[in-house]
Order: C-alpha cells, then structure tokens, then sequence
C-alpha cells in the first residue's frame, strides 16, 4: 500500500512515493523484484553471501555498518555513477559524491530493514539543474547467515522530461509555487493573498446532504506540491464552526491522500482556543484535542495570528505550529492618528499583560516618543465580573486597550469604563480578530469607546459596515503579513524578521 501519509515528515520531504506493496512497471525494476523473491524462498528476506550469478542485472546490495548509521556498498551490477558518483564495492554510502540522494537512500534503507518488507519508492533528483529528473527505485532486505535482517539489495532507473515538457515540479528549474486553497467563507482575504503571491485560489467541491454530512474535496492536482488551506473558522449564517472544523478536517485528509508533499493550515482565528487549561475540577483541555485532532488527518504545520494563548498553543501542537503577531501592523497603522499625543497602552486582564507590553514597545518604536502601560484586573465568578482593579497613570492621556478578539464586547467595554474613570483623553479598542457576536451592536454603541480597531482576519458582520463607513470601526488588513509568510514557509526566509513591521510591505 501507499503510506506516505503514515510515514514520518523527513520521509515525506525526501519522497515523493513510498509503496509497501510494490508493483513496478518498469522492467529492469520488476525484475530486481523477482530476483529477491526467488532469492529469498519462504524466509523474510534472502540470505548473505549470495553467488553473483543469483542476482538478476542492474542489482546493488548495501550492508548496515557495525559502528555508525552508515551502510557499505558489497556489490553491484550497475552504474552507480549517475546516482551516487563514483562508488565502488566496499565503500561507505555516506562517502558518496552526490550527497543528498545517498541521504535519501539511508534513510530508505534505514525503512526496509526496520520493517523487513521491500519498497517502491521515487524521488526527484535535481542535484544538478540540467539533470533534474525522477529517480525510481526497488529496495529489498537482505540477511546475514544468522537470518538478521542486514541490508538491502537496490535497482533503479531515471526518468527524464521529454524535451518540451517541463521539469519536475520540484527542481531547481521549475520550483512549484505554493497551492492556496479557501474554506469556511475565507475568499475574500484569500483572494488577496493569491494576489501577493501570485497564484489563483485553487477549486474545490463542497457539498452538503440532506442529512446533515458533507463531502469536501480539491479539484486541483496537489502531488508533490506545497499546499496551504486558510479556512475561516468562526460560526457564520448557515454554518457552524463546527460544521467548518469537519470539512476542513475532511478537506486536509483528501489532500494528504491525494499525495500533497505537505499540508499548512492558515487559520487567522483558530477555534477553541480559549479553553486551554483546566480552572474546575474534571474541565476539558479542547486546545490540546483540536490540536490532535488535526494531526490525525495529517496536517504539517498550523499558522494562527495572534492566538488566545500563546503558551498553550505551541504546547498543544506536535507538528509545526507558528505564530504571527499583529503589532507591527497596528503600530504602522496607528502611527499617523497617535503622532503628538500622549499615549498608554492598556491590558484588559492580568493574562493579556505580556502582549499589551510587547505591542507598546512596538508602538513606541512607531512613535518614537514614550508610551505608557496601564493593567485592569477583574474578578470572574460563574460568567460574572464581581470585582475590578485598575494600575497605571492614564490621566490626559489616548488609552489603547489591546486583546486577542472582541466578542461580545464586555471585556472591551470594562477596560474602556475604567480608563474614563481615571481620566482617559480617549479610548481606542484593539483586538486582532472581530468575532462581534450579535452584530457587536453593544461595543459599537459604548460610549466610553471612541473607536474600535480590527484586522479582517474574520469577515465584518453585516451590521457593522455602516459603522466601518462612518470610521467608528476600522480595518486593518492582514493579507499582506500572511503572504509574506507563505513565500518564507515555502521558499525558506525568517520569521522574526517579518514580524518586524518595517519587513511587511
């Protein structure tokens, strides 16, 4: 069977096929095949030393070294020059002059006597541009005398394009660009970020059935390409967010299976993120279950902007998991309305502190002039604030109080009332991602908020355009900080260095 969806993430960079059930067409492989069946009778795998006439044309076999993860080279009947470079009989694999696919085949090999089972496997070769091609090869265990599975005898063969056609998707030649796909009503930032990058948003099928299932599935070609999925995972008319959860975890598996080379999910807002720590007795943890959740179907990496807990999801994750911060964007975005005025940054709670701290340095920056820092502790009992702190000196000053989303508003609208109480020029409310439960109608008519800041990371409910259009509410895109970080996913490049607002153009 194909298992490169259940093999480990470096197998799968290395290949672009791995079968444990293999039939290979072409003939010289078929014929290594059946040269270790007949070799091997009824034992697992056939034995050492083997006379020469046993083997069938164009068969190598590879012994494991004793002292290092390494394997020695006993015999062939091939040129292994095109391959490996020049690599006679007892020599080390790792000493090989073409170093990257003698790599690939340790680790190979590493599978075969793992697993004691032969293998169809390809790849593509492009250590050099001009010989960029698709290698495919037939790899088998050996034994030694005491029946110790030892090694494995190899047989390979090349193909070239055709003149005309293009190369290999993957060589130096003819780098794919990424493959973006939009799920749970994300066309609109999708759109925008297609073009950044210069690619169309991919098709796909969604159909729902009368009794509540769905089918998902691409109608795009994703073998061997690199794949994003940004899905908007927030409930919307029509769909929940849990309906949205399970077609973008049917959606990941069909692409895996579709022998995608690897899978990203862009989720700007990722849901249930705020349950991620047991506060009672017997409470769930439902970051950690999204996050296993998700690395059942087979997903590479997780990108979220700005999450609820910035601890908790790195934690949760086992596969990559990589965060991107907004402050950069609301300081550049922030920095023509706040020049001249003093400013001070405030954290609704004691738990946001560090993300209020780290979004003044930025804005201090921006500003080149000193921001101040202000906290608002509450007490929550049952749903209910049954009590309320405030620190810092904000008297005279524009108050920006920072979270990671607005909901219903009440948090927002609690900071707010307390920056007026002690003596706040304005307040300006800040958050990441506008969840605006009920059409947000409490927090945009608050009037202790002057004006509400958020990305459109989540689309602007409908009763809240109006508000848009008057400037109460303002939008900051995002699509430029998440194409920038799909071109250094995809083509390498730093992170740190994007975050930076001066790297987002």
């Amino acid at each position: 069977m194909t298992t490169m969806a259940l093999t480990s993430s470096p197998m799968r960079r290395m290949f672009d096929r791995l079968d444990f059930a293999p039939r290979p067409r072409d003939a010289k492989l078929a014929g290594a095949l059946a040269s270790w069946a007949r070799l091997r009778a009824n034992r697992v795998a056939p034995e050492l030393p083997m006379h020469d006439e046993a083997f069938g044309p164009g068969i190598a076999v590879f012994i494991r070294a004793a002292q290092a993860r390494d394997y020695i080279l006993k015999r062939y009947d091939s040129d292994l020059v095109g391959l490996l470079g020049d690599l006679g009989p007892g020599a080390a694999l790792s000493a090989a002059h073409k170093r990257r696919p003698a790599a690939r085949l340790r680790r190979l090999f590493d599978l075969v006597v793992d697993k004691g089972e032969p293998v169809l496997a390809s790849f593509i070769n492009d250590e050099r541009g001009e010989d960029a091609a698709t290698i495919d090869l037939v790899a088998a265990p050996v034994a030694a005398a005491d029946g110790r599975v030892c090694g494995a005898l190899m047989a390979y063969q090349t193909r070239r394009p055709v003149r005309g056609e293009p190369h290999p998707p993957h060589s130096s030649f003819a780098r794919a660009r990424p493959v973006l796909f939009s799920l749970g009503g994300s066309q609109a930032l999708a759109a925008a970020v297609a073009k950044r990058l210069g690619v169309d948003v991919a098709a796909h099928e969604e159909r729902d059935f009368e009794d509540g299932e769905h089918k998902i599935r691409p109608l795009y070609g994703v073998r061997n390409r690199d794949v994003y999925v940004l899905a908007n995972l927030v409930s919307s008319p029509g769909q929940s967010v849990n309906d949205k959860l399970c077609k973008l975890m049917f959606f990941i598996g069909a692409l895996k299976q579709s022998a995608a080379q690897r899978v990203t999910l862009v989720a700007p807002y990722l849901c249930y993120s705020r349950k991620e720590r047991q506060t009672k007795p017997r409470d769930p943890v439902v970051t950690r279950y999204l996050a296993q959740l998700l690395e059942a179907v087979g997903v590479d990496c997780v990108v979220t902007v700005t999450a609820h807990d910035l601890a908790a999801f790195q934690n949760a994750f086992r596969c990559s998991a990589e965060h991107l911060d907004t402050h950069g964007l609301f300081a550049k975005a922030l920095e023509g309305r706040l020049s001249g005025r003093r400013v001070a940054v405030v954290s609704p709670d004691p738990g946001r502190e560090k993300r209020a701290e780290l979004f003044r340095q930025a804005l201090e920056r921006a500003l080149a002039a000193p921001v101040s820092k202000a906290l608002v502790d509450k007490t929550r009992s049952l749903g209910k604030v049954t009590s309320q702190l405030f620190a810092g000196d904000i008297e005279g000053r524009t108050a920006i109080v920072l979270d990671d989303m607005i909901s219903t508003g009440g948090t927002m609208e609690r900071a707010a009332a307390a920056c007026r109480g002690h003596g706040a020029a304005e307040v300006i409310a800040i958050a990441t991602h506008g969840l605006f439960v009920d059409g947000g109608k409490a927090v945009v008519s608050a009037e202790t908020i002057d004006e509400i800041w958020v990305t459109d990371s989540l689309p602007l409910p409908a009763a809240l355009v109006e508000a848009a259009a008057d400037g109460r509410v303002r939008l900051v895109p995002i699509d430029a900080l998440l194409a920038a970080a799909i071109e250094r996913f995809h083509a390498g490049g730093s992170i740190n260095e994007l975050l930076q607002h001066e790297a987002i153009d």
